[in-house]
This record gives C-alpha cells, sequence and structure tokens, in this order.
C-alpha cells in the first residue's frame, strides 16, 4: 500500500496539479483551485429533479410532473451521481455527517437529534480555509448546540466550525417557516432555549414558544428587517452578494460557499412575485441592504405566487382518459413552485459566475438532504409525494431507509474538470465530499474521514476508488406509508431501529432491530430499485448475510446519546491468509496540518516493524507522516481497552471503526483512550500518525483485557 513518490508542493490528483498546502494564492499568482458551490437543499426527493425521474415521468404522458430546467442543464454541463446516498434520512444528522465527513456510525449527531452541537472536529469549511479559501455558510444550519445563556454564541455557531462568514437560520425549527418576519408567532427573546434532548421536528414545531424566526448576520440578530424575505430568495440573494464582495476584494483568493435552503421542507409557503428576469451581476435575485426591503423580491404580497407553468395545470386524477382532467390541488401547485424557484436560483448563481469570469473554474455541488417529506405543514392542504413520485424509482420517504428514503439526487459541475453529460453509477455517499473537496483544493484528507474521494470519478483522470460499504443506522418514529405504489412488503412497515448497508450491488436493510443477530433483507438494488425480491432466504446469499451482519460492527462506534441494541455486540475477527510477524510501515515526508488519510498520499519509504516505533520508520528528525498496518492478535473474546498518545497526532482504527482520535485540537503526548469489545481472533488495524520536526519521536500504543492488566502490546499481538 502506499507505494510512489510525493513531494510537498504540489500535489498530482486525478492527472492534474493543484495548488500548495495549506496556503493562499500569492500575490501576482493566478489562482488554480477551483471556486466551491456547495448546494444542499432540504426534503428533495430523488424524484424531484427532471433529469433524475420528473422527465421521464411526463414523456411517459404523465400531468402530474414538474420541471427543473436549470438543474437538468447543470447535469448535461457536469455529472449525474445516481447511486449517491445521504448520511440520514432526516436533516439534522444528515447535515453533520456531509460537515463532518463521517458516516452514522461514527458522527456525534444521530436520530432526530436537532439542535445538538456539531463535533468540535474537521468540517468540510476548516479543512478548506486550511487551504487558503475563504469559506461562508448561508442558510440553515440547526447544528449550534442548545446551551443556557449561550446566544449568540452557541458552541458550534458555523463561526465555530470553520466559517469566515454565516446568513441563515441558527435554530432547526426556524426553518420551518420562509418568511422570518411574517412568521405565526412573535415570542422572541422572552423564553430560555429548551435542554437539548432527543426529539421529533413535529414536536418543536408545536411548541409555538420556538416560533420566533431568528435570521443571525454572523452574531447580529436582524429578522426584524426583512420585510416579505422569501427565505430561497434571501439566502441566493445573499449567497450571490458574498461571492460578488469577496471577489471584489480577494480576486485571487478562492472560496467556498455552503448555501443550505431551508426548501422545500416544512410549511409550503410560495414566493412575493415571479423571479426577476436575467440573472447574475445585473438581474435575477439582488441584494439591496435595505432594512425593510432588503433584497428585491421583498415586495407584493408574501405567499401568493405560483409558477404560470403549474397555476392552470392539470391532470388525470382518476386515470380515465375520457373523463375531464382535474385542477392540480393547491399544495402540488405549492409544491412544485417551491422546487422551481430553487432551480431559477441555481440558474442565476450560473450567471453570476459567467459574469463574474469564474464559471469555468467553479465547481458546483448539488444534492438533498434526504428524501421527501410528507407534511406541507399547511392547515386543511394535506400532500402525499406520490402526487409526483417525489421518491422516483424506489419506495420509502424521509425517515425512512428503503431507497426512497435515502438515495438523494446528486450533480456536479466544474466545466474546466469534469466532462458534460458524464453519468457516475458508482455508489458513493454524502462523506465522500470532504475528502474530494480536501483534494481539490489540494490536500490530502483528514485520516478522521470516512469517505474516499470522488474526484477520479468526476474528472475520469486518475485511479478510481475501490468499492466500499456505504452504511448508516437511524432511529426513527412511526412506519413507511402505507402508498399503493410501494411494495405490500414495505407498506406500514414499523421503523423503530434502522439499518442500511450497501456493498457492491447490494444493498442489506433492517427495520425495527432486536439483535445484532438479526436477519438483513437482501436486495440487488441495480435490477431491482424497488426492493422487490428479498434474497435473504437464497442459500447463495447466506455469506452476503454474514458478510453483513459483520461489518457493520466493524464500521461503527457505539453513542451513548443514541443506544442501539447490537452496542454491546462483540466486533467479530476475520479470516486472513498466511501472515507474518510484525506490521508494514509507509512514510510519507513533509509536514501535515493534520493527519491525514494516507491512501490519498504516495509513499517515500516503506518497511516492516515489530510494533508501531517511529525509530523504525525514521531515525532522522525531521517533518513526516506515517501508517502503520496489519492485524491485531486478540487471545479470547471480551472488553479491551486501547491507550494511545502521540508527539503530534496519531489516528487508530479497528477494522474500519474510528477507535481513538488524537488529531483535530490534540495535545501532544496526552493519552487518549477507548474500550472495544472483540472476539478472538484477527482483527485489521491501521496506525496513523505525523510527526513534527522539532517535536521528540513519540508514539505508543497500550492495551488491557481480559485476564491481563495495562501494557504495551506486545510484538507477538501483531501480524501482518
Amino acid at each position: 500500500m502506499f507505494r510512489g513518490r510525493h513531494q510537498l508542493a504540489v500535489l498530482a490528483i486525478g492527472g492534474f496539479a493543484l495548488a500548495r498546502f495549506g496556503h493562499a494564492a500569492e500575490p501576482g499568482v493566478e489562482n488554480t483551485r477551483p471556486n466551491i458551490i456547495f448546494i444542499l437543499v432540504d426534503d428533495l426527493g430523488y424524484g424531484d429533479v427532471g433529469v433524475f425521474f420528473q422527465n421521464a415521468r411526463r414523456l411517459a404522458g404523465n400531468r402530474a410532473s414538474h420541471q427543473t430546467p436549470n438543474l437538468d442543464r447543470l447535469a448535461t454541463d457536469g455529472a449525474m451521481l445516481t447511486n449517491h446516498y445521504c448520511a440520514a434520512p432526516v436533516c439534522a444528522p444528515s447535515r453533520t455527517s456531509l460537515l463532518l465527513g463521517v458516516h452514522q456510525g461514527h458522527a456525534n449527531v444521530r436520530n432526530n437529534q436537532f439542535d445538538k452541537a456539531l463535533a468540535d472536529n474537521h468540517t468540510l469549511a476548516t479543512v478548506l480555509r486550511q487551504a487558503g479559501y475563504a469559506t461562508a455558510a448561508i442558510g440553515k444550519w440547526g447544528l449550534h448546540g442548545r446551551v443556557q445563556g449561550a446566544t449568540p454564541n452557541w458552541p458550534a455557531h458555523p463561526l465555530n466550525r470553520g466559517f469566515d462568514s454565516f446568513f441563515g437560520y441558527i435554530r432547526h425549527v426556524d426553518g420551518h417557516e420562509h418568511y422570518p418576519k411574517e412568521a405565526p408567532y412573535r415570542n422572541r427573546g422572552n423564553t430560555p432555549p429548551k435542554k437539548f434532548s432527543p426529539t421529533n421536528e413535529e414536536a418543536d414545531d408545536a411548541n409555538p414558544a420556538l416560533h420566533g424566526k431568528e435570521v443571525w448576520d454572523d452574531r447580529r440578530e436582524i429578522s426584524l428587517t426583512l420585510d416579505k424575505c422569501y427565505t430561497a430568495d434571501l439566502f441566493t440573494a445573499r449567497a450571490k452578494d458574498w461571492i460578488v464582495r469577496h471577489h471584489a476584494a480577494h480576486p485571487q483568493q478562492p472560496f467556498f460557499t455552503y448555501l443550505a435552503y431551508d426548501t422545500p421542507h416544512a410549511v409550503l409557503e410560495l414566493p412575493t412575485s415571479a423571479y426577476p428576469a436575467g440573472g447574475g451581476l445585473k438581474g435575477g435575485l439582488q441584494w439591496l441592504g435595505q432594512p425593510g426591503r432588503m433584497i428585491n423580491t421583498a415586495e407584493g404580497k408574501i405567499d401568493s405566487w405560483i409558477h404560470p407553468d403549474y397555476a392552470r395545470a392539470t391532470y388525470d386524477d382518476d386515470h380515465d382518459p375520457a373523463t375531464p382532467d382535474r385542477p392540480w390541488p393547491n399544495v402540488y401547485q405549492r409544491y412544485a413552485t417551491s422546487i422551481r424557484r430553487i432551480d431559477d436560483a441555481v440558474g442565476d448563481l450560473i450567471q453570476l459566475l459567467r459574469d463574474l469570469k469564474l464559471d469555468e473554474n467553479t465547481l458546483i455541488v448539488f444534492t438533498s438532504d434526504n428524501g421527501p417529506e410528507i407534511e406541507s405543514y399547511l392547515p386543511g392542504q394535506p400532500i402525499t409525494p406520490e402526487f409526483f413520485a417525489s421518491y422516483g424509482p424506489f419506495d420509502g420517504v424521509k425517515r425512512d431507509l428503503w431507497e426512497g428514503g435515502w438515495r438523494v439526487p446528486t450533480l456536479a459541475r466544474w466545466p474546466a474538470q469534469i466532462p458534460a453529460g458524464r453519468i457516475i453509477a458508482q455508489p458513493s455517499a454524502h462523506w465522500d465530499w470532504l475528502p474530494t473537496l480536501a483534494m481539490v483544493a489540494g490536500l490530502p484528507p483528514p485520516a478522521v474521514t470516512d469517505g474516499a474521494s470522488l474526484l477520479p470519478d468526476l474528472t475520469g483522470r486518475g485511479v478510481s476508488r475501490a468499492a466500499r460499504a456505504i452504511y448508516t443506522e437511524y432511529q426513527g418514529p412511526g412506519s413507511t406509508p402505507n402508498y399503493s405504489s410501494f411494495e405490500p412488503i414495505h407498506r406500514n412497515r414499523l421503523r423503530g431501529q434502522m439499518q442500511a448497508l450497501r456493498l457492491g450491488d447490494f444493498i442489506g436493510v433492517r427495520y425495527d432491530v432486536k439483535s445484532a443477530a438479526d436477519d438483513f433483507e437482501l436486495y440487488e438494488v441495480r435490477s431491482d430499485p424497488k426492493q422487490i425480491r428479498n434474497l435473504a432466504t437464497d442459500p447463495a446469499c447466506a455469506d452476503l448475510q454474514a458478510t453483513m451482519k459483520a461489518t457493520v460492527l466493524q464500521s461503527r462506534r457505539p453513542d451513548p446519546a443514541a443506544p442501539r441494541p447490537y452496542d454491546a455486540a462483540a466486533v467479530p475477527a476475520v479470516k486472513a491468509a498466511t501472515t507474518a510477524d510484525g506490521l508494514t510501515w509507509d512514510r510519507f515526508e513533509g509536514a501535515f496540518a493534520w493527519v491525514p488519510a494516507m491512501n490519498s498520499l504516495p509513499t517515500a519509504i516503506h518497511g516492516v516493524s515489530a510494533t508501531p516505533d517511529l525509530r523504525a520508520v525514521s531515525p532522522s528528525d525531521h517533518a513526516f507522516a506515517a501508517a502503520f498496518a496489519g492485524y491485531l492478535v486478540v487471545p479470547t473474546e471480551g472488553d479491551y481497552t486501547f491507550m494511545l498518545a502521540a508527539d503530534t497526532g496519531a489516528f487508530f482504527r479497528l477494522h474500519e471503526a474510528a477507535i481513538i482520535d488524537c488529531d483535530f485540537g490534540y495535545q501532544g503526548g496526552r493519552e487518549r483512550t477507548a474500550t472495544v469489545k472483540l472476539t478472538a481472533g484477527l482483527h485489521p488495524v491501521s496506525l496513523l500518525c505525523r510527526h513534527a520536526g522539532s517535536a521528540q519521536p513519540l508514539l505508543f500504543l497500550d492495551w488491557s483485557g481480559p485476564g491481563f492488566t495495562r501494557q504495551p502490546i506486545p510484538p507477538s499481538a501483531f501480524r501482518h
């Protein structure tokens, strides 16, 4: 592993060279790193984007279909990721995993833990800021941490998680309303924040005390200035304004804009007027910055404008061509208009990039946080995603782990590097974007990430990542809806504790999990996207079933705040071919800003050592990173406690599970510990570390276990 040569100054990624480690472009030197706009929408189903499903639906003659022409052009100009997964089927855990670059088996926000503080670790923003990017978050956050008296200095405010600038909703529940000043409740500043507890968004939304809708400009609350500001318009106008101002002031510095819309989620409110003509610098949405008229659509009647394509739309409600068509119900006119508004905003942003001559070298990513919602939040106007088949060719909705709940429409456009019309069918997930964007920016991703760079897939250059497991877990309320378009085996399925794991073309799903021994339902989703044919009873799939059960235990860590019925199960060992004594090691030259994920780096030198010993890796005192890999021989089943310390930083995994993180915010020499229940046998291990040349070399990994107290792990326990 890790063979080749490495140059500190430049990374050759996907066949082209990118920028130096951790530095903005030098004055007078043209910036070659792309700008990045990452667009995350709220509750948009796989089937809600034209090129993914709606266009085919319309061509088949179904008049209950809507259009996304700008997103379709985004796909034509770039890449469609047709097997891309969010991290969880609701927003808070999904956004957490996206920002941290880890799946739900490692994220600190799981289940319905809305407003819990995002972990203080590497994020998309901290990584890109290290690479010299200006960073801005605009839109919905909901990961700040409910702490009494913390406002406006919440512990996980975006400004405390790598962003230079923030504008939008901090609190989760605020994102249920899309006119912040005209929200139905005005209890502002008189109610103390609720103590954090795992809850659900319906309970929060039913609490009037939470309905003072707060919009924050960095740490200043400004909602009283936002007359008639529909949030999709507001966030788009602010994003355009931020990009224009940044480019004018720092034309050589690349930027990262995380644009997180709060629509079409929750209350299906309408804009005030048609989308302004044109787009870009002179047209489209514009930020005016005047209290009472902050944006150019802050006029007219709120919640009033329906897109003309849908205002008079009709459909065959009884599936009988002999009877007259009926007009679309108002709630579906609203839903389609909400999505079309985002589509118009995407076209507006692309025109802005063209006007600024940034279009060719800007990467735009568009995706959704989970599958489609089943509530309109409008009294007397229920909604069902059946009307547009918002879940696409799948079963499942938001809160489900059938494909429709967590496979999401994802597009990427970068004219300078992504070939037009590219289709990427290789399975991928939201936590892949942190390593992808790190590599785009010229940095190796941090070791904590569970993802792999999508850059070779996007560009068609370089070595594509190997197939790997895509894992999620979630505990959710209710059951899968009883929709006639869903398969009978899925309807009314009690959710409870759920797990899903994709291995290649096969996906395993468990609902209402009671123990680690529960069987997975097994589906081959390439040929069976609706998950009709459960292969769990097929004798040919017995090994796959065993692999699924083992992999989920080997890929995650328990979280006391989100207990699972399989938390106490022992992590199973693996079978290996003939092994030899010791661990392999690889050394990587350079001063690294963090412990890097070293499968992204070519090796300077490699060898074998009896134990993780930095003296074997490099006898000289200079900066480098090292990776030790092999197997740990566990003598008997039981609980094992590991103790790790390093001079600069280290990261320890067993199988794919992140056991000890001595990286972000780590103070050299400090010991960190973790306890894991292991079966007897061989367990793959990797220990990654970085060494600053000025520090005294230090790296130790001790353990204790059944029948023995703390001691250094002996050479006899390591194999490769």
